[in-house]
């Protein structure tokens, strides 16, 4: 259960865990001393608790907890070489399939005193253990491990930048602090509150915070069977528990099966509201996984690889394009995701691959800068797909992770900052990729997928997709159209969160993933048409005669539960192959954009 060698991705494929095994996070130091090194603020880089002249009068220093943490991170380090000076992981150098470290260089970068990103030090990775098994397998899950980093100069405390706010400072500080030692427990606890409530009000607060800091031998010891079997509970993607959900209604297949076509009657005598499940049902194995596993692997190629002999990106065989769509919309094997993934997102990225060095340096540079977005970070990063193995330890590894993820992409745009919908798809991505690439899958969603325009000021791209939605009901569907307007049901009401979050939280987790595996072929419309399939699915209640403004917002609100995952996708790229429809998709996009140039967008939506 624990971490897996990498393998160094040789020709025609070596053995790597599956992206749908089980990530347990990083709780101290890693096996190859990746956390040895803190990767915490540049400016000013030695890890210390010394409060800096210009902290606030109002920021109150947790003594005896950061004394403590300091002494056991400067503890924690190398005896040959003490405390480092970079806060970031030192060259750990290329492995060959021997193992035998290789020489690598690394530049120095001094830090930066504003709020900036620049091109900072060049990444670095590393290669893994010779594979055991000769499988046909993309990168998996596990985060790489560094090989080349750039050493910025340190300073003799962690202080905050000027005019940094006090606060944020402190939420910066103590994640970049937990960094290097990691916390107890990590994925099987719940972990100690450090940050919403400031370690320091009572003895029994400090004791607590003392005893959940992870040491040299968390890491190491065996688990306990209680521990054992927790980790045994978890399901085929991570989750501890089924998640909670107030209303979990079955989405019938049976309306999926049938041709989108325009119906201009209305079923009145039917039901106003759909029954309710008591449970999700347990996660199954994908079908025909196997096979597709399969053809995914003859149909991926190597394109690049790292100093380690990573294979660092991969592409479709230009004999297996015309395969591309149809594999896609059946599914992409777990085990496959991570590479197939990367290489969708760098197809309709500006720059494409040759970007993905510019952009993990920027996300190591943005670790260093505040954030006035860090506060609220903070707040919903523990409230995050919270049951999931990776998430559940109060700043364990994952949460660690999808704060600095969410830290530097709230520096990327200055209009879009930080929202609370962009929570889930970081930790989604995180299921798939190491920190680094989810800054850089963010970063292309926001400027090749339209997230720019969704995350914005006023959700313009959001209200653009609602627009174009209600125009395909009020084509398509006429009499449903009608009856949202009877009841005065607006579309942002019930379907703003499917298009802020990708669906996230409002389908099963394995129902989310292959409708991102088809947004990330086939771009936004995708989710439109999903939002119009659960309407087409539920067309008779919503057009009861016992529907009401209460039981339509209540139905559309419920956590959708795919009867069949494969009619459901299916469906959907039926649809989306209707070049008439597409056709009118695009067209009602510029519609809306004249509306909103003109000022006559207010009164376009229901």
């Amino acid at each position: 259960m624990l971490d897996k060698p990498r393998d160094s991705g040789e020709p025609d494929g070596f053995s790597r865990p599956p992206s749908s095994d089980i990530r347990i996070p990083r709780t101290s130091q890693s096996d190859n001393q990746r956390l040895s090194v803190p990767r915490v603020l540049s400016n000013c880089s030695s890890l210390s608790t010394s409060t800096d002249s210009r902290i606030s009068a109002g920021y109150e220093h947790e003594s005896k907890y950061s004394d403590a943490l300091s002494n056991f991170t400067t503890s924690s380090s190398s005896a040959s070489t003490g405390l480092p000076k970079s806060p970031r992981p030192q060259t750990l150098g290329s492995l060959s399939d021997d193992d035998t470290p290789r020489a690598s260089s690394s530049s120095t970068v001094q830090p930066q005193e504003k709020a900036s990103i620049t091109t900072a030090s060049q990444p670095s990775l590393s290669s893994p253990p010779a594979p055991s098994q000769p499988l046909l397998t993309p990168v998996s899950s596990p985060p790489r491990l560094s090989t080349a980093t750039s050493s910025p100069s340190s300073a003799p405390s962690i202080a905050p930048l000027p005019g940094e706010d006090a606060d944020g400072f402190h939420v910066r500080s103590t994640y970049a602090q937990l960094e290097t030692c990691g916390v107890r427990g990590d994925g099987i606890e719940e972990g100690v509150e450090r940050t919403r409530a400031r370690v320091g009000g009572s003895r029994a607060s400090e004791l607590a915070a003392l005893h959940a800091l992870g040491d040299e031998t968390e890491k190491k010891r065996e688990l306990t069977p209680q521990e054992v079997e927790m980790l045994a509970s978890l399901d085929r993607y991570g989750f501890y528990v089924t998640p909670s959900h107030d209303r979990i209604i079955l989405l019938p297949a049976a309306p999926l099966r049938q041709p989108f076509t325009r119906l201009t009657t209305a079923n009145t005598s039917g039901p106003s509201s759909a029954p309710l499940l008591p449970s999700l049902p347990p996660v199954l194995p994908p079908q025909k996984e196997l096979s597709r596993v399969a053809k995914w692997g003859r149909m991926l190629e190597a394109r690049s690889r790292d100093t380690g002999r990573n294979i660092d990106s991969w592409g479709i065989k230009p004999s297996k394009e015309h395969k591309l769509r149809e594999r896609t919309f059946k599914g992409i094997p777990d085990r496959w995701r991570t590479a197939a993934w990367d290489t969708l997102l760098c197809r309709f990225s500006k720059h494409g691959k040759a970007e993905t060095k510019h952009l993990t340096d920027q996300y190591f540079e943005a670790l260093d800068l505040p954030s006035t977005y860090d506060v609220q970070i903070d707040l919903d990063v523990p409230r995050t797909i919270s049951g999931h193995v990776m998430f559940r330890t109060r700043y364990g590894q994952g949460q660690r992770s999808l704060f600095h993820v969410l830290h530097s992409f709230s520096l990327h745009c200055e209009t879009c900052g930080y929202c609370q919908g962009m929570g889930p798809i970081a930790a989604t991505l995180l299921c798939y990729f190491e920190p680094e690439r989810v800054y850089a899958s963010l970063v292309r969603l926001h400027d090749a997928y339209q997230m720019h325009t969704i995350f914005g000021p006023g959700f313009p791209g959001l209200l653009e997709s609602i627009y174009v939605q209600e125009r395909v009901m009020e084509e398509m569907l006429p009499a449903v159209y009608a009856a949202f307007k009877k009841h005065m049901v607006s579309t942002t009401s019930y379907a703003t969160k499917w298009y802020i979050t990708l669906f996230a939280n409002s389908v099963p987790f394995q129902t989310q993933l292959r409708l991102w595996d088809a947004f990330l072929l086939e771009g936004y419309d995708i989710f439109v048409v999903v939002a119009v399939a659960i309407v087409w699915v539920y067309r008779d209640h919503i057009t009861s005669s016992h529907a009401s403004f209460e039981t339509v917002l209540s139905l559309l609100s419920s956590f959708f539960v795919p009867e069949d995952e494969n009619a459901l996708l299916a469906w959907i790229e039926k649809v989306l192959s209707d070049k008439k429809l597409r056709s009118n998709m695009q067209q009602w996009r510029k519609d809306w954009q004249r509306l909103v140039a003109s000022g006559e967008h207010n009164n376009a939506l229901l």
